[in-house]
């Protein structure tokens, strides 16, 4: 099996940071050869906060991948969120030459990247811009115009940005760990992948991604995304709450909420008692689960009411027969679904990351809280499907690409030849100091610049 059709999915979370090594089966479906998880501590609302502390992470994560697998990670797809992400709509217009010629892929291609030159604000930049349908010469509704004729082709676009400097220390991160990121992928567009079918994104569903930091969503109609959006959040939060409410330390608090929580206050007893250890000999401290529930149903609902407002927002509320679906760590909150429910009256389901998994894969990866790296890797698995079109390799891709950061293992390699061919130079200089040419050390030195100048080694 050769390393290019293996694809690494790196899911840089709040809480967590998973790297998932995945392949395509001959069926088609999606199998998972390892998992590589580490806490991660650098990342504060889906936006990295602390680079070195973030690198750790990654290694630890990425080192136990390679371990579990025995396959070397040098190209990763990286999901990106955070409350910078912002999406607008936008109308592109591509002018053919000939009305003979039928309309290609690569004028299709052509009006995707003409809408990456869109002026955007200060620090800004463009993620993704997803078509949502075509216009050939005013005829509208067209899902995919290749093959037909036309001279005026126009697209409704799904445009999705975010700030430059967020971008910019993910790929940071990733070099420092060794690591080139091949793609850059917004994460609720990932869990989507991994976690919903044709049928409910043809109905109409909206998909809630439940993080540590961050609650990302993305409502799909019709086969089409119709909007996305980045809640500021997460799990955490209610862990701090949980923290503040029952004056424990934050560690007891995320246990308290993972083995006892519940979104539903009515649903817990009022005589269960959990007694936690005091600190340093203290006296045990008793909570009532009645209480824990009400501090997390108190701001789970909050979270629900945002998602509903972005909902309401998108102008499809009443167009998503298959309601909503919830993925993610948050997911695993006993009666969450029940209490999103009640707060929205749509329909609501767990969604785990089984939907495109082949059989006999790590029984953790279809927990929700993997519903991101493995959307990644299916993404990282297009990719490569469209690189194959083309005749390519990701190793190929990766040498053609303008700026591609070289990764600190090869850049190490790069200074380890560069420095052992001047040290050879060096003595080769001071042999020749003996012989009776004062030039021809001069001569060798500067041969030997002018060798690794063509050669291209900055």
């Amino acid at each position: 099996m050769e390393n290019s059709d293996i694809v690494v999915g790196l899911d840089i979370g709040t809480t967590k940071i998973a790297c998932i090594v995945g392949k395509r089966d001959e069926h088609g479906k999606i199998e998972i050869l390892g998992i590589g998880k580490s806490e991660s501590l650098g990342v504060s609302r889906g936006v990295v906060a602390n680079i070195d502390k973030t690198v750790q992470s990654i290694q630890a994560a990425v080192e136990e991948a390679q371990n579990k697998t025995g396959i070397e990670i040098k190209y990763v797809n990286v999901g990106i969120a955070g409350q910078h992400i912002k999406s607008l709509q936008h109308r592109g217009i591509y002018t053919r030459d000939s009305l003979d010629t039928e309309i290609s892929k690569e004028d299709v291609r052509n009006l995707i990247r003409d809408m990456y030159k869109l002026q955007m604000l200060p620090g800004e930049e463009i993620i993704h811009v997803l078509p949502q349908e075509y216009i050939v010469d005013n005829e509208q509704g067209i899902k995919d115009p290749v093959g037909m004729s036309g001279i005026r082709l126009e697209a409704n676009f799904h445009i999705i940005t975010g700030q430059v400097a967020a971008a910019k220390n993910i790929h940071r991160c990733a070099y420092k760990a060794g690591l080139s990121v091949t793609e850059l992928i917004l994460e609720p567009l990932a869990s989507s992948a991994a976690v919903l079918n044709d049928e409910e994104m043809e109905a109409g569903v909206a998909l809630v991604d439940i993080g540590g930091g961050t609650t990302d969503i993305a409502i799909f109609q019709d086969n089409i995304i119709r909007h996305t959006a980045v809640i500021p959040f997460g799990g955490n939060i209610i862990s701090e709450d949980i923290k503040e409410g029952c004056t424990i330390i934050k560690h007891q608090a995320e246990l308290l909420k993972v083995k006892f929580g519940s979104a539903l206050a009515t649903e817990a007893k009022d005589n269960e008692i959990v007694s936690i250890p005091g600190l340093r000999g203290r006296e045990p401290r008793e909570i009532s689960l009645k209480n824990l529930a009400s501090i997390i149903q108190a701001r789970m609902e909050e979270i629900i009411e945002h998602v509903y407002y972005e909902i309401k927002n998108s102008g499809y509320e009443k167009k998503l027969i298959g309601g909503i679906v919830v993925t993610g760590g948050g997911s695993n909150l006993r009666h969450l679904p029940q209490l999103m429910e009640y707060v929205t009256g749509m329909d609501v389901r767990v969604g785990y990351p089984n939907e495109h998994l082949a059989g006999g894969n790590p029984e953790d990866i279809t927990s929700p809280i993997f519903s991101t790296g493995v959307g990644l890797v299916m993404k990282g698995l297009e990719f490569n499907d469209e690189l194959a079109a083309k005749g390519m390799t990701i190793d190929d891709w990766a040498e053609g690409r303008e700026g591609n950061p070289v990764p600190k293992k090869e850049a190490e390699k790069e200074a380890e030849t560069l420095i052992s061919e001047a040290e050879e130079v060096a003595r080769e200089v001071a042999e020749e100091k003996s012989t009776n040419s004062p030039f021809s050390s001069i001569t060798n030195f500067r041969a030997k610049i002018e060798k690794w100048m063509n050669e291209g080694i900055e």
